[in-house]
């Protein structure tokens, strides 16, 4: 398989990266960003590219992909509801219609949050846009579409948050996270799994939909350890 992953310098792009150099069925793992990932590895070809929202220039270089894996996130905290809607529905819209355009036969993931709120009615802007971003993203022409809405990830071989108040927190709950997770499997997610469970997709293992945070577990089972 040739996959794409946007976001791969974040926590969880970082996880699924890491599965996609490790897979054998992978040979081509292509990220694209504002900034390199800093990682080497025969497989990789990564696009360093400013403007997100715009791929004219660079069409050829996003063709011929079996799956794109889409994780790109930011906080909706200090952010009003127009700069926070550009940053998360227009971004990725912009990025998946493109996509479809030039890779039909694609499986899509998006990374998604637990809370998302597909009716896109509530109060609260992030789970009002995320649900708008997943609608859109339902509708288009790929050959399958999987919105993962994961709850708690807790991060594994030295992967980082780039956000400080989660580094802080997982730094501080490292001890206490295996344990929850052994308590609560189906609401605490590692990295690995959620990596796996994008290559199950990819595989061709999940149809069409929303998948919550025990459905991405089920699906990324290989990567529990």
């Amino acid at each position: 398989m040739k996959i794409l992953i946007f976001g791969a310098t974040g926590m969880v792009g970082q996880g699924v990266l890491r599965e996609c150099l490790k897979a054998a069925d992978v040979e081509l793992v292509r990220t694209v960003g504002r900034a390199p990932t800093g990682q080497q590895h025969a497989k990789l070809r990564e696009l360093v590219h400013a403007e997100m929202w715009h791929y004219e220039g660079v069409e050829a270089e996003l063709s011929g992909f079996d799956a794109c894996f889409f994780c790109i996130g930011v906080t909706s905290s200090g952010m009003g509801e127009k700069a926070y809607t550009h940053l998360t529905y227009d971004l990725t819209l912009a990025v998946a219609e493109t996509l479809s355009r030039l890779n039909p036969g694609m499986a899509f993931v998006y990374v998604s949050g637990a809370g998302a709120d597909s009716k896109e009615t509530s109060r609260i802007t992030w789970e009002r846009v995320r649900g708008k971003t997943e609608n859109a993203l339902l509708k288009l022409p790929f050959r399958s579409v999987a919105v993962f809405r994961p709850g708690m990830i807790q991060p594994l071989d030295g992967i980082k948050s780039k956000t400080a108040a989660y580094r802080i927190f997982y730094a501080l709950a490292k001890p206490l996270l295996p344990l929850l997770r052994a308590a609560l499997p189906a609401h605490i997610l590692t990295t690995r799994q959620v990596g796996q469970a994008m290559l199950a997709v990819a595989r061709g293992s999940a149809r069409r939909g929303v998948l919550e945070s025990a459905d991405i577990g089920a699906l990324g089972k290989d990567g529990v350890s």
